[in-house]
């Protein structure tokens, strides 16, 4: 099974950009499609992006459409989540994930490898 850590979290003034990576071990990151969810203080965790296998199809909350970007690089088994125009209420941990199913994205009983997390503050 594939093991995720995530990494690029941190602290940023509304408006400013962090990208955040998401890097699996094992061979078989081009099986896997990648979702980021975020999970902020007191509430429930979030879905905000996804992205199939090739890489060549994405999906995206409305509360962060044209403003966050998914990616991933299979050669580099990593994937990114790329956050600009940060607002505060974006705040949050931000988990990325991966499953070997094909729909579904949006819904974290699809996935079955979750990272640790990484914590994003934006401050205003």
């Amino acid at each position: 099974q594939v093991q995720l850590v995530e990494s690029g979290g941190g602290l940023a003034q509304a408006g400013g950009s962090l990208r955040l990576s998401c890097a699996a071990s094992g061979r078989t990151f081009g099986s896997y499609a990648i979702g980021w969810f975020r999970q902020a203080a007191g509430k429930e965790r979030e879905f905000v992006a996804a992205i199939r296998r090739s890489g060549g199809i994405t999906y995206y909350a409305d509360s962060v459409k044209g403003r966050f970007t998914i990616s991933r690089d299979n050669a580099k088994n990593t994937a990114y989540l790329q956050m600009n125009s940060l607002k505060p209420e974006d705040t949050a941990v931000y988990y990325c994930a991966a499953t070997d199913f094909s729909g579904g994205f949006s819904a974290q009983r699809t996935y079955n490898a979750w990272g640790q997390g990484t914590q994003v503050t934006v401050s205003s």
